[in-house]
């Protein structure tokens, strides 16, 4: 996934307040797209840019793909980051400069490590008549910022209890373990609640946690989360109860505070300005041929990024540096 900013902000991303709770409301971007498909963004948000190493999160949906032209994202470059693909309903193609080809479905898990340097793309199906699910980035810790690009995917197991059910893609939760590889622990589940159902989950009181809620209402002990909104609890928490009053569809997220200063600007997460501007001009630089733009991405020049084969899409350009000097601060 891109971040379609044409003029991205600087974000030096810290752990935010020491809270127990807070309700973080999302804000509404335009992805992109001939009639552009817009999603619901809750990190990162003004007073809070992280959960555990969870540093970007995109709610969309459902879209109706025949009024908004669905998905239709051009192969862009990462570093310094994992991103996260979890679909509700619709099918997506990933194409990577890894050489993955790999289909995006509902309840099929996608993780792609940019670390120092991967492209990609992400395209709707025509068979896809509504997009909505949920994407995401994992900041790398510095010592796993520059690993080798690569890809995974997992089919979790569906659990079963009464009145719920949950997938677990990432890390540990009722009883279940995800197997793919993260460089910081993790928790990524979808929930799936009934009308007036109660599901009481045992948490990892060193994790900070975020709970979004996607459709339904839901109770979180006194705290009551609207669709699209974002629940943070604070680290401490050994037990949650969630409540259902009409059926509800959550994504849990979690992790313990990730403990770096983070700078994260259009699609690359890094530490320093430099580190930032070589990545910029390294992508700028495999984008032309003899002085010129090239206007097909099979046709990218071989460098850090990779090249994206098999599709004939415009790569995507990285927007102009800001005018000032990109620096963590507190």
């Amino acid at each position: 996934m891109t971040n379609p900013d044409p003029h991205p902000a600087e974000r030096v991303i810290s752990c935010g307040e020491d809270v127990t709770v807070e309700v973080i409301v999302p804000r509404e971007v335009p992805l992109g797209g001939p009639r552009a498909m817009t999603v619901r963004r809750t990190l990162p948000a003004r007073h809070r840019s992280l959960i555990g190493a969870w540093c970007f999160v995109d709610h969309y949906g459902p879209d109706p793909v025949a009024e908004t032209g669905g998905m239709s994202v051009a192969p862009h470059p990462h570093i310094g980051l994992q991103t996260v693909s979890w679909l509700f309903t619709g099918e997506i193609e990933h194409r990577d400069s890894t050489g993955v080809h790999a289909m995006v479905r509902p309840g099929e898990f996608n993780l792609m490590t940019g670390g120092r340097g991967i492209s990609h793309s992400e395209v709707s199906t025509p068979q896809t008549d509504a997009l909505h699910g949920v994407q995401m980035w994992v900041a790398l810790p510095a010592g796993a910022k520059d690993v080798a690009p690569g890809f995974e995917h997992h089919v979790p197991t569906p659990l079963d209890g009464e009145g719920w059910q949950a997938r677990v893609f990432v890390g540990s939760l009722l009883g279940d373990t995800s197997p793919v590889t993260t460089h910081t622990p993790l928790l990524g589940a979808e929930l799936l609640l009934d009308d007036d159902a109660a599901l009481v989950l045992d948490l990892d009181p060193t994790f900070e946690h975020g709970i979004l809620l996607d459709a339904g209402s839901l109770g979180v002990g006194e705290e009551e989360v609207a669709p699209g909104e974002l629940l943070y609890l604070g680290t401490g928490h050994q037990r949650v109860t969630l409540r259902a009053g009409r059926a509800a569809r959550i994504v849990v997220i979690g992790g313990p505070p990730f403990g770096e200063e983070i700078l994260m600007w259009w699609n690359f997460v890094g530490r320093t300005h430099e580190e930032v501007v070589a990545a910029r001009e390294e992508w700028q630089a495999q984008l032309h041929r003899d002085g010129v733009l090239v206007t097909d991405s099979t046709e990218v020049v071989p460098g850090r990024f990779g090249v994206v084969d098999g599709q004939h899409l415009p790569p995507i350009p990285a927007p102009a540096m800001p005018g000032v000097r990109l620096r963590p601060r507190s």
